[in-house]
């Protein structure tokens, strides 16, 4: 994969976080990207559904109100 194929991303993270992300990148021999994606990839499921929720406005009070 090209650089061409990946997005652009800004995070803020905790300045340790990051000091200890780029050694750890180092001592694997990896770019930061690379180690981070790494991370993403082993910590996301294989697979997200996102169910959609009808969300009801503007009812009718009833006796439960």
């Amino acid at each position: 994969m090209s650089t061409n194929d990946k997005h652009r991303l800004t995070l803020f993270l905790h300045p340790g976080l990051i000091k200890h992300a780029r050694a750890q990148a180092i001592v694997e021999d990896l770019s930061l990207t690379k180690l981070v994606e790494l991370a993403l990839v082993k910590y996301l499921p294989k697979e997200t559904i996102i169910k959609q929720t009808e969300i009801l406005l503007n009812r009718e009070p009833t006796d439960l109100d």
